[in-house]
């Protein structure tokens, strides 16, 4: 999917949501536990409460890979239901990758010839050697992590130079050399609030994906208020507060309206700019 592409059904959708499917089989409805595979059922029965709401997905490798050969078993099933039946979904595999040589170009592999995701989320710490073999996929993206949601952030994100040059500016300013913001986002927590106007110095341009919004407290304003650039340049995720809203049979209808929800208030966001 192209920048254009992601814009438009933004536009068309009046949404910048990101579903995260951090599916734990430890928090599903129980009634699923029956079927043959819980995973994948309720994350088919989350994408067909949600999809009209939201113009993207992120499923969370960890939680997938955490239940063995079945978990990523359901991973693959889920990232090709969503492709196949909804095409304009932007699928970013969140796996923070971030290693160098022959290794990230199998992790890029994996990613995008095998799982067919739309983007996937980097760690770029070990530097450009580490970033470079998921650029070689034409209109597939690079997530980076810049300046993320944890407390833990801090100890090395925060930390400063001699010249008062904070760590996530650099990752800002060098990235940019290896790609264009037509191929490269950046991962920024909605917990930052009024640090996303530091971002947008160095990144104007960029989609951010934003984790945060919901049951880590963060602020959808602050982050539109500060964040939100002339094509939107937001994908804004949601995970528990949307697919755990319910643990009855109900769940599905719970996790639509909550998606509807903030996709509702996105709609008045985006009103201004569209």
């Amino acid at each position: 999917m192209t920048r254009q592409e992601l814009f438009e059904n933004i536009k068309k959708k009046k949404s910048f949501l990101c579903v995260g499917l951090d599916t734990d089989i430890n928090k599903i409805p129980s009634v699923l536990l029956e079927e043959e595979d819980p995973i994948y059922a309720f994350n088919t029965a989350i994408v067909d409460a949600t999809a009209k709401y939201c113009v993207a997905y992120k499923p969370n490798a960890a939680f997938y890979e955490s239940q063995g050969v079945k978990g990523v078993l359901a991973l693959y099933k889920t990232i090709e239901y969503i492709r196949l039946r909804y095409p304009n979904q932007f699928i970013i595999l969140d796996a923070k990758r971030g290693d160098i040589g022959n290794t990230a170009e199998m992790y890029a592999m994996s990613a995008f010839e095998h799982m067919k995701a739309s983007a996937i989320t980097v760690a770029p710490y070990m530097g450009e050697d580490s970033v470079k073999p998921f650029l070689k996929y034409p209109n597939k993206w690079i997530i980076l992590l810049a300046l993320t949601s944890n407390k833990g952030s801090a100890d090395f994100q925060l930390t400063e130079d001699k010249n008062g040059e904070r760590l996530f500016e650099k990752v800002l300013k060098k990235s940019q050399e290896w790609a264009t913001d037509e191929q490269m986002m950046y991962v920024v927590g909605a917990t930052q609030g009024e640090m996303f106007a530091d971002i947008r110095k160095y990144a104007p341009n960029h989609f951010l994906l934003v984790p945060g919004v919901g049951a880590q407290g963060g602020s959808l304003a602050e982050v539109v208020k500060y964040g939100m650039n002339s094509q939107c340049g937001l994908l804004v995720n949601s995970s528990r507060a949307i697919i755990y809203a319910d643990s009855t049979k109900d769940f599905a209808f719970a996790a639509a309206a909550e998606a509807k929800k903030l996709q509702e208030e996105m709609a008045g966001y985006l009103e201004a700019l569209l």
